[in-house]
């Protein structure tokens, strides 16, 4: 699997990932959002059964997180961030 940090810019691998906005387009079972960083590419954030993915543009998987609960379907894109490494912009726009 690819490092989050150095598919988003191989050249700074230690630059955190910053998400300028994000849509969300399911509320649980899964959550999921189509988001953008802070240089516009694209990442899809998805939770279910206790596990939640990021998934770049191509598909891949870059970076994932399981919780002690594989029933869980439902997340909020504050913990799911936490979870996954994310940060969150201080302008971050949400739809």
């Amino acid at each position: 699997m690819e490092d989050l940090e150095s598919w988003l810019d191989e050249e700074a691998p230690s630059k955190p990932i910053v998400l300028a906005r994000s849509v969300q387009t399911c509320f649980g079972c899964p959550s999921q959002w189509d988001a953008w960083t802070s240089d516009g590419k694209y990442l899809y954030l998805r939770f279910r059964w206790g596990s939640g993915t990021v998934d770049n543009d191509q598909g891949e998987t870059i970076a994932s997180f399981d919780t002690d609960d594989k029933w869980a379907g439902v997340i909020d894109l504050d913990e799911f961030c936490a979870c996954a490494g994310l940060q969150l912009a201080d302008d971050h726009e949400r739809a």
